[in-house]
């Protein structure tokens, strides 16, 4: 069964639509209205329902990819507004764990500061979206992500506290903050890569 680009029809030519009214686009949305929920059901120490809050932020990341290729309605807008989704939502809840203490200080560094470096540079080069594909690292990345913070914070429930699931949510996150630095560096390179050939003239293949 394939998970990464589930959806995709082989020997299919996909079109790109120009409307944002567009079912993956709308799951979108839904993650980004999922965010100040999970905040506050966090900081209200709703820990039960905040894990769910995530678990199905996570799954939406996949749906949205799924619903574009299956039915065929990847969008321009979509291109650009499910990384961005993807983006936030990691910086707050990396930044919600730290400020509630859940989790330690290096996740949100690991998480932000790349991300900011990444921002800085396609604005000084592009001065918007460098429209690049997302990797397959990237993806793994971000799974890694959103399947270790619903098990941080069932290591903070009261039938969870004192368990294994505290030890393995933090391995699996610090795998992703390794993965999240490495994909950010390939980023970067693309990003200059990109760059270069628009400015000579030349085709880039990604």
């Amino acid at each position: 069964m394939r998970i990464i680009g589930a959806g995709t029809r082989d020997n299919f030519e996909y079109r790109e639509l120009a409307t944002f009214w567009t079912v993956p686009n709308m799951i979108t949305v839904l993650r980004f209205l999922l965010v100040p929920l999970f905040v506050w059901q966090t900081v209200t120490l709703h820990y039960g329902w905040a894990t769910l809050t995530l678990v199905v932020l996570g799954s939406s990341d996949w749906i949205d990819g799924y619903a574009a290729r299956k039915l065929d309605q990847i969008s321009t807008v979509g291109k650009w507004l499910d990384p961005v989704a993807d983006r936030v939502a990691l910086i707050v809840v990396a930044s919600t764990f730290v400020a509630t203490k859940i989790a330690p200080a290096w996740l949100v560094f690991a998480i932000v500061i790349p991300d900011i470096i990444l921002i800085i540079n396609t604005l000084v080069l592009f001065k918007g979206s460098p429209n690049l594909p997302v990797s397959n690292l990237g993806k793994i990345r971000t799974a890694l992500l959103l399947a270790g913070t619903p098990l941080l914070l069932l290591g903070n429930t009261t039938w969870g506290s004192g368990t294994i699931l505290g030890h393995i949510s933090t391995w699996i996150l610090a795998l992703a903050c390794v993965l999240h630095v490495i994909a950010a560096v390939g980023y970067f390179i693309q990003a200059r890569q990109k760059a270069k050939a628009l400015k000579t003239g030349t085709e880039w293949s990604g």
